[in-house]
């Protein structure tokens, strides 16, 4: 047993389960208390509307009809995974269901279901103030599909619940698990879906087991390709090429940088080398034949030089 959630801590405990909400007008505080107790919670039932169109199932839910008052539920799991908050209070949705049911829910004591319900709606007792409720929109024919984005989407809503009260998935049962004369929901099984709530318990609410990794099967060369063969660089306009090969790949601008970054040191060791050498034979007093000389073979050993430390790095 425990005390319901409130609305602020239900609709954070949702959103931290990474479920898409969709506030509708005053949820907070639209509900059936007037008519009775609501809580303590021992659990949450899931249903099928019978309905289709998200809109109108939304209205259909919150607003309830002649003989059935709403809210019908709490949030209404549309086909696209959005959970629409339609009411947080007592709910007409539960009805009257079978007190061995709410027993074995309590405890937590039943193997893959729970047993098999003997009351109804008409001489059960009252669910209303024992369950959180959850509509989902299908025509529950058992052909209308559950696109997956919906069916993640209702796991999440039962784990989320779970995880605020420290439940396990057992605390979720289907409206036909309560009531003898209910049939939803119909499309899974609820085994499957306490299965998958309770996988998902293990893991942080934050979870996403759908979520594509970006860089799965992505190899080194992968990434070097990506990098460094891009045909959109705009090429050295000075390139004997340019004209012919407007664009290069970024590898080849780095070789063509390279290329004159080792002119470069190639020039300035040059004049730095004949400058020396210079200077050292006029204070020498030498003729102009030494002169030059003296400067060439200065040169030389400069450009060598250079060469043999480029070839090192």
């Amino acid at each position: 047993m425990a005390k319901p959630l409130s609305a602020a801590q239900v609709i954070s405990a949702l959103r931290a389960e990474g479920v898409r909400v969709v506030e509708v007008g005053n949820w907070r505080t639209h509900n059936r208390n007037s008519k009775g107790a609501w809580g303590p919670v021992n659990g949450s039932i899931v249903h099928h509307t019978v309905t289709k169109g998200t809109a109108s199932t939304v209205t259909m839910v919150r607003d309830g009809y002649s003989s059935l008052p709403g809210p019908l539920c709490h949030g209404m799991i549309a086909k696209d995974g959005r959970v629409h908050l339609v009411g947080w209070g007592r709910a007409n949705h539960a009805g009257g269901g079978d007190p061995r049911v709410l027993d074995q829910v309590i405890a937590e004591s039943y193997g893959s279901r729970p047993s098999a319900p003997t009351k109804g709606n008409a001489n059960g007792i009252d669910g209303n103030a024992r369950f959180y409720g959850w509509e989902c929109e299908n025509l529950g024919d058992g052909k209308d599909p559950w696109p997956a984005a919906q069916y993640d989407a209702i796991v999440r809503v039962q784990a989320a619940l779970c995880r605020a009260h420290r439940w396990s998935a057992k605390s979720v049962i289907g409206h036909l698990e309560w009531s003898s004369d209910k049939v939803d929901p119909r499309g899974f099984t609820m085994v499957k879906l306490r299965a998958d709530v309770a996988e998902r318990l293990k893991h942080p609410a934050s979870w996403n087991p759908n979520k594509e990794d970006p860089m799965a099967g992505i190899t080194k060369k992968d990434i070097f390709d990506a990098v460094w063969k891009t045909d959109a660089i705009a090429g050295p306009t000075d390139a004997a090429d340019h004209k012919t090969n407007p664009t290069w790949q970024a590898q080849s601008i780095l070789k063509d940088m390279q290329a004159r970054i080792r002119s470069m040191d190639k020039r300035l060791a040059a004049q730095t080398a004949a400058i020396t050498a210079l200077a050292g034979q006029l204070g020498k007093g030498a003729d102009t034949a030494t002169i030059v000389t003296a400067v060439e073979n200065a040169i030389e050993r400069a450009v060598i030089d250079v060469n043999i430390n480029t070839r090192e790095r």
